[in-house]
Parts: C-alpha cells; sequence; structure tokens
C-alpha cells in the first residue's frame, strides 16, 4: 500500500511537469493532487500546510495573491520539510521551495504570468493592423467572445474585430485559425501589445 502511495506521489509530480510549464501553476496542480490522493494525514504539518499551501498558491495563479501569500507559502513549505514524518511531506515542500528562490511567485504577485499559462493572468487580443477580418476565429468561437463584421468586397465601414474580455474563456481556438497571427496573449496588466 506504502509503496502504491510513493509511487503516485512521483506521478504527480512527472503530470505537474508535463503538463504544466508555470513552475506556480505546476505547484498548484501538484497540490491539488496530493490533497486528493497519497497524503496521509498522519501528521500536522504535512496535512494542514498542504491545505494552507493549496489556498496560498490559488490565489497566487487566480491574481489575488498578495506578499503576504509568499511569506506565508514559504514558513509553511520549510515547516513541512522540517517537521513532515515522511518522504511524501518532505517532497511536496520541496515541489514548492524549489522556484521559490526565483522571482516567478514575485511576479505572479505583480501580475505576470512569465509562462502565460495562469489564465487569471493572461488575455487574449486582437492586433488590428494584422486582422484582415475573414471571420475565421468568430465562427470558430463557442462563447460568442468575438465581435465584428466579416469583409465584404467593395463595402466599408466595418467594425473591427474585437474579443470580449469577460466571456473568453481562454480555449485558444482562435489563435489556432487565425491565419495571420493577429491574435496573441498578453499580460492582463499591459495596456499595450508587448512584443508584437
Amino acid at each position: 500500500m506504502t509503496e502504491q502511495k510513493e509511487k503516485k506521489v512521483e506521478d504527480i509530480k512527472k503530470e505537474a511537469e508535463a503538463t504544466k510549464k508555470c513552475p506556480v501553476n505546476k505547484a498548484f496542480y501538484y497540490i491539488d493532487e496530493f490533497l486528493s490522493g497519497p497524503m496521509c494525514g498522519k501528521c500536522l504539518p504535512c496535512s494542514l500546510g498542504s491545505y494552507e499551501a493549496r489556498i496560498r498558491l490559488d490565489n497566487i495563479v487566480q491574481g489575488k495573491g498578495a506578499e503576504v501569500d509568499l511569506y506565508a507559502l514559504k514558513r509553511i513549505a520549510n515547516e513541512m520539510l522540517e517537521g513532515s514524518m515522511c518522504k511524501k511531506g518532505k517532497d511536496t515542500a520541496k515541489f514548492i521551495l524549489d522556484w521559490m528562490s526565483t522571482d516567478v511567485y514575485r511576479e505572479h504577485i505583480e501580475g505576470k504570468c512569465p509562462e502565460m499559462e495562469c489564465l487569471a493572468l493572461i488575455e487574449y487580443r486582437i492586433i488590428p493592423e494584422r486582422c484582415i477580418m475573414c471571420g475565421d476565429c468568430q465562427e470558430v468561437c463557442k462563447y460568442n467572445a468575438i465581435m465584428g463584421e466579416k469583409k465584404v468586397t467593395y463595402l466599408s465601414g466595418y467594425l473591427p474585430f474585437e474579443i470580449r474580455q469577460k466571456r473568453c474563456t481562454k480555449c485558444g481556438e482562435c489563435v489556432k485559425v487565425c491565419p495571420t497571427a493577429s491574435i496573441v496573449i498578453v499580460d492582463v496588466k499591459s495596456k499595450e501589445l508587448v512584443g508584437v
């Protein structure tokens, strides 16, 4: 039974590494899966620490994180590393701490995901200069998040294509069909289209 749980922890780590690019998102995924599976709950530093770490990581991934979340997360992970009675708890703490020394957590607090993966911190936008008004993006969008008018020969006065952010689920389907790469992913706080 213990070997299966140990293997499960390794599987979760591999899944997090394979499916997520953002280190904060990896840590959140790892903790979430750890809580729903291999965590035994026998020692308090691990069980309470994991639940609290999940709350703090969720805040950061959702763009609601603050400096206090960073300090708490570091304290929790250090206490888990020192106080956990088994390898699973210590490995979980190490997984969180691996990226704490870099600026990636701080960048999330400032509203930027370097990997452009945390959905609360990114937006899809259309660059008007590149858009040929073909309407492919509008047709593929299941959520009616793209408004605008398809260009018709010899007519003028079109409403340019624009993504309604409150409706956009950031599924990425519009990016796949755009023939001119006029849909880009940017930081939510970015007022300009950076790197375009």
